[in-house]
């Protein structure tokens, strides 16, 4: 699974901790997200599609739109 979520990240400049106090959780969770060490459970997910106004799909690598 390709999850995008480094990677509209950076596209957008925004630092792990400006995002993770934006969604209200700590940097570490977001590193271990985007490391794929940890899974981000539906609610975090929804919330990140909807931060970068992306769809789950886009998000979680299952289409290019």
């Amino acid at each position: 699974m390709e999850f995008r979520l480094k990677e509209l990240r950076k596209k957008n400049n925004i630092s792990q901790i400006k995002l993770a106090l934006d969604l209200d959780t700590n940097q570490n969770s977001i590193s271990r997200y985007e490391n794929m060490e940890r899974q981000a459970d539906y609610e975090t997910l929804i919330r990140i599609a909807d931060y970068f106004n992306v769809s789950l799909d886009y998000l979680l690598g299952r289409t290019e739109k």
